[in-house]
């Protein structure tokens, strides 16, 4: 009986333990944290081993192969050793699609993959599509091959997903766009970072689609690298050489597999960036065949997606926003593009090897005060003060939203939009814009 260990039971790890039990594997879960309580009671469920707190070599580096959680990096001295020993070491993506023959629609980009992802559900599912929602959101892949299959999945797939796939196919491929983020898992190589995010399309044939961004510089640069087996499908915000879908006289438009248009103002989100979100989906949606009235009616009632540009409150005349999940300098910098206010910003956390200039010119232009929350907000002193706007420092949330309190001006907004990773102040993001939008609802 081959063995598989999976190190991090998280909601990936915990799910690829499942579906390697199913598969009649020798599993053991290993994990240098605590494992959360679900995640004890699913293992326990299933009689797979698992331990906490440690990884006990002896126990690990007997694998047949390591299915490694996307949070571990490639430098843990774990994995290391399971190199050195010549471990295959794959992601749970990788395992579970060995699996399974349903419809994978992949998506990756450094900003807008979760409203991406969340948005081709909404139509999927409203098409009636039997559809499941994984990778970064939903349920893990591996623990609905195992237990809750479906015809199509819907993944939403990060960099370090990306890292350990490698015979995983995309039958629908969408690359939103590539800026700098995650440096410091790359060893601050923007190269490495931008060859994760263009495994997408490795494995493609010409039966499977590949949906990009046509105006992202990057993109344009790697496209010219690779063999592209897959039917293209470039979209930007105006019609361009070669684009498909598009904004054309206030019509968002699409020109193949099956025309399609509606008018702009219908479309359910807003600003720029969720003009591409919204032709990346409703492309996807097009390839797999779905209505045009319900394609329609889906990017018009889309409610959005938590902590992305969420409205949590207008206090005294000030509005408040939580963009949590904005943990780089480009999510940010489409956040602000996006204000029709002055705005007082939330910036800070853990730092990624960000270069903060492109964002510089829009504070300057649209903010009106700066509030830094991190445990060290040193970078950002460097970077903002010489801009001449009031700052406060701030280390926890409680002070942050206190700060904005006094700040802001009736008519503003104030905006969490952080630049940085959330894990010097929180557990997560999440976690971030939870106690923000509760700190305002008790202001």
């Amino acid at each position: 009986m081959k063995r598989i260990v999976v190190l991090g039971a998280g909601e990936s790890g915990a799910g690829a333990a499942v579906l390697a039990k199913k598969e009649g594997f020798d599993v053991f879960v290993s994990d240098m944290s605590k494992i959360a309580p679900r995640y004890k009671q699913m293992l326990d469920d299933r009689h797979i081993q698992w331990e906490e707190g440690r990884h006990t070599e002896s126990l690990i580096l007997n694998a047949d192969e390591i299915i490694k959680s996307p949070g571990i990096p490639e430098t843990a001295p774990m994995v290391a050793k399971a190199k050195e020993q010549g471990i295959g070491i794959i992601s749970e993506i990788e395992f579970a699609g060995r699996y399974t023959q349903s419809k994978m629609i992949c998506i990756t980009g450094s900003n807008g993959k979760t409203t991406t992802t969340s948005l081709i559900y909404h139509i999927f599912k409203k098409a009636g599509y039997d559809a499941g929602l994984a990778g970064n959101i939903g349920n893990s892949l591996a623990l609905q091959v195992a237990e809750d299959p479906h015809e199509y999945y819907i993944i939403e797939l990060s960099s370090f997903q990306l890292d350990n796939m490698y015979d995983f196919r995309a039958n629908i491929a969408i690359l939103l766009n590539i800026t700098p983020d995650h440096l410091d898992r790359y060893g601050f190589e923007m190269q490495n970072y931008v060859d994760a995010k263009m495994r997408i399309i490795q494995n493609q044939t010409p039966q499977d689609a590949f949906i990009y961004w046509n105006d992202d510089p990057i993109i344009q640069r790697e496209l010219k690298k690779y063999d592209i087996q897959a039917i293209q499908y470039p979209f930007s915000e105006l019609k361009e050489k070669g684009s498909i879908g598009y904004i054309s006289e206030g019509e968002y438009t699409i020109e193949k597999p099956e025309p399609f248009n509606m008018e702009q103002e219908q479309l359910s989100l807003t600003g720029r960036h969720n003009i591409y979100n919204s032709l990346a989906a409703g492309i996807a949606g097009d390839i797999a065949g779905i209505k045009k009235d319900v394609i329609r009616e889906s990017l018009s009632d889309f409610p959005g997606v938590e902590h992305r540009l969420e409205k949590v409150a207008t206090v005294r005349g000030v509005y408040y926003v939580n963009d949590s999940k904005a943990t780089n300098v480009d999510a940010c910098w489409y956040a602000l593009d996006s204000m029709k206010t002055k705005v007082v910003l939330i910036l800070g956390g853990k730092d990624k090897g960000n270069d903060y200039e492109p964002i510089k010119p829009l504070v300057r232009e649209k903010c009106s005060a700066i509030v830094y929350l991190g445990a060290d907000n040193g970078k950002l002193h460097d970077n903002f003060d010489a801009l001449g706007l009031p700052v406060r420092d701030t280390h926890s949330m409680k002070d942050c939203v206190a700060a904005c309190y006094e700040l802001a001006q009736p008519g503003e907004t104030v905006l969490l939009s952080p630049c940085c990773a959330s894990f010097d102040l929180f557990k997560n993001m999440e976690d971030r814009g939870e106690q923000f939008k509760e700190l305002v609802r008790n202001l």
